[in-house]
């Protein structure tokens, strides 16, 4: 079923641009750096990392498949979207202990909310337009899950959350924001992050990924073993139709820069289907992807009498395949099931290559509820930066978050997990 999109007044990008465009003058004036003054030393805010700081940048997110590189990729290849920033935290002798990645967002509050509501709000946005769109500082990535850096001395993060319990309000408003989010951490960061509650932060949950433990030897197992009666007909009944029609094959690549013009426009179907749209990739995304991180970029094409008609981009790192971003050629998706085939063969590679856990990224959640994934949860820590607003915005914010209005999400196992 096609989902509605809600789509702001047709003035509002050009009211956004400008403010941005205002704000940005702001910040060049200063040299791109803010400074602050703190009780470990001084905080920092650049547009780049300093070269002087380059081993500390990348150790800090070494430990994650989405290492310093790929924020590097996302900053150059998605900054026209939003405003990248670097929180340089230092200790009293001026030395860079850690440097947190952030962003500057204008968001809609309520993307993730049922059209009704959006539609009601779009007929108000027609005479004020920026109604429920607030500015934030968004702690995180701009394609993806967020991950804190760890703190050169100690090695961990917990020195990491309190330089920035202490120095975020101060910074995002010296930045002209209103809120502060931590976007998308995944639930092992719980307990470190703990100490945001104490500051004031709620957390809810934002739209979780998927994962599917690849314990089975291969995908007849899998589809023995841990699929109901009524699924694994219906799959069956799909991988029929699709091998009698014209044949599909996969390629694999670590590099698709020689194939992105035909590929792009696959992802750009996707898109114009999707509800929720924060990030819009562009071609430069998934190229950098290859030329800058092919240890860990893995991408799967498929060709139906030579044309393109579907690709995934994905990463592998320590056991996990992660699928990140598909495309589609929806002429073709729907007659030889694309999904499903695309699917079923990125696993079966997995399983080949040693691969232990395929991880999903989040929405598309009926299909993965009858392939029996796990949900996965990933976190938003939201407060306002001035302390007499935060009282409201505890109140409102559970009320804003995406999860509340998608009941599929509720059928899972391990839905609990979220919150």
């Amino acid at each position: 079923m096609h989902k509605e999109v809600y789509l702001p007044p047709a003035n509002y990008p050009e009211l956004a641009l400008q403010r941005e465009v205002s704000l940005q003058k702001t910040i060049e004036s200063a040299s791109h750096l803010i400074s602050v003054k703190t009780s470990f030393g001084r905080a920092v805010v650049a547009n780049r990392v300093p070269e002087a700081d380059a081993k500390t940048w990348a150790a800090g997110l070494s430990h994650v498949a989405s290492d310093h590189r790929y924020y590097e990729v996302t900053h150059d290849s998605l900054g026209q979207q939003f405003e990248h920033y670097y929180l340089l935290l230092k200790n009293h002798s001026g030395t860079t202990r850690a440097i947190q990645p952030f962003l500057m967002v204008n968001q809609d509050l309520v993307t993730g909310m049922p059209a009704t509501i959006r539609r009601t709000l779009n007929k108000i946005r027609q005479r004020f337009p920026s109604t429920l769109v607030m500015r934030m500082l968004m702690v995180g990535c701009a394609a993806g899950e967020g991950h804190l850096s760890r703190d050169s001395s100690t090695g961990g993060v917990e020195w990491v959350v309190q330089a920035m319990k202490e120095v975020l309000p101060a910074v995002t408003r010296r930045l002209g924001a209103t809120m502060i989010v931590f976007k998308d951490f995944p639930k092992i960061y719980r307990k470190p992050l703990r100490q945001l509650r104490q500051a004031g932060y709620t957390r809810v949950p934002s739209m979780p990924g998927s994962r599917l433990d690849l314990n089975f030897k291969d995908f007849e197992e899998y589809l023995q073993t841990k699929l109901s009666h009524k699924t694994r007909k219906n799959l069956r009944l799909k991988y029929r139709k699709a091998a009698a029609g014209v044949p599909i094959q996969m390629e694999v690549v670590t590099d698709i820069t020689s194939h992105i013009e035909e590929l792009f426009p696959l992802y750009q179907q996707v898109l114009e289907r999707s509800h929720y749209k924060f990030e819009e990739l562009t071609k430069s995304y998934f190229t950098d992807l290859g030329r800058k991180m092919n240890d860990r970029s893995v991408f799967f094409i498929w060709r139906q009498n030579g044309k393109a008609v579907a690709f995934s981009s994905c990463f592998g790192h320590e056991g996990i395949l992660r699928d990140h971003y598909i495309g589609l050629d929806y002429k073709v998706a729907l007659e030889s099931h694309l999904y499903f085939v695309t699917w079923r063969d990125i696993v079966n590679w997995a399983i080949q290559n040693g691969y232990r856990s395929y991880y999903s990224a989040p929405l598309n959640y009926e299909p993965k509820y009858h392939l029996r994934h796990d949900l996965v949860p990933l976190d938003l820590y939201v407060r306002a930066s001035w302390n007499w607003l935060n009282p409201i915005l505890q109140f409102a914010v559970p009320y804003l978050e995406p999860t509340r209005y998608d009941p599929m999400i509720r059928r899972f196992a391990n839905a609990h997990e979220l919150w």
